[in-house]
């Protein structure tokens, strides 16, 4: 069976108390650890950059996923693969030169993921799928945590995986957004493998029992 990675993302986390925050959902059974990097310009959101990073790689040892909704994220490339990044995922929407992007990003040592926002089509990513290490499809806009899923993503879930699949691509096929108990399981069996969740995890009352329903809905059969 395929492996599931639940991912939560620390943009739902107390900042005040981050490092404790971040042990609960460690302790929890989390897989990776997700950091949302915003700009202010290719998203209406500001967050966090390198020093962020940083601190993250203090507290865990889990892989850093970090995605970058930015305007140009090859401006962040070495600063954020230093500060300890596991992978960077860029979004096609910003990323002309998409496949040189992913192999510089794989250079510095980082996996490489591509993402594509609700009304970006598929074949923003055809002709680099063999190039990826990640593809992140994005079931709400990108900007904000805490938003309804969009119920057409389903489709487009199952329309990646068969992209994946006829290219001979390895990458991992991650969701971000609205991913919780009523909607992991919709995602995973359109072929999702890495699930990213913010408020489901971080507002829960005992993250890792929400961790633990998470990952039990993914390996229930249809």
């Amino acid at each position: 069976m395929t492996e599931v990675r639940i991912v939560p993302s620390i943009l739902s986390a107390d900042f005040a108390r981050l490092a404790d925050e971040v042990a609960r959902v460690v302790d929890g059974g989390a897989d990776w650890m997700h950091v949302d990097v915003m700009d202010g310009h290719f998203v209406p959101n500001i967050t966090y950059g390198a020093k962020v990073i940083e601190t993250m790689r203090r507290v865990t040892t889990l892989p850093l996923d970090v995605h970058l909704m930015v305007e140009r994220p090859e401006d962040y490339f070495e600063s954020f693969a230093g500060a300890g990044a596991s992978t960077l995922t860029i979004h096609t929407e910003v990323s002309p030169h998409l496949q040189r992007q992913l192999c510089r990003i794989k250079e510095l040592g980082c996996l490489a993921g591509a993402a594509i926002n609700p009304s970006t089509p598929l074949g923003a990513v055809s002709e680099v799928a063999g190039d990826l290490d990640l593809l992140l499809v994005m079931t709400v806009n990108p900007g904000f945590g805490g938003q309804s899923f969009i119920e057409h993503s389903v489709d487009k879930v199952r329309r990646a995986r068969a992209l994946l699949d006829a290219s001979g691509s390895r990458a991992l096929l991650e969701v971000d957004g609205g991913i919780g108990r009523d909607t992991i399981q919709r995602v995973w069996r359109a072929g999702a493998d890495t699930f990213v969740a913010g408020h489901a995890v971080f507002g829960a009352r005992d993250p890792g029992a929400e961790i633990d329903a998470l990952r039990k809905l993914c390996m229930e059969t249809a």
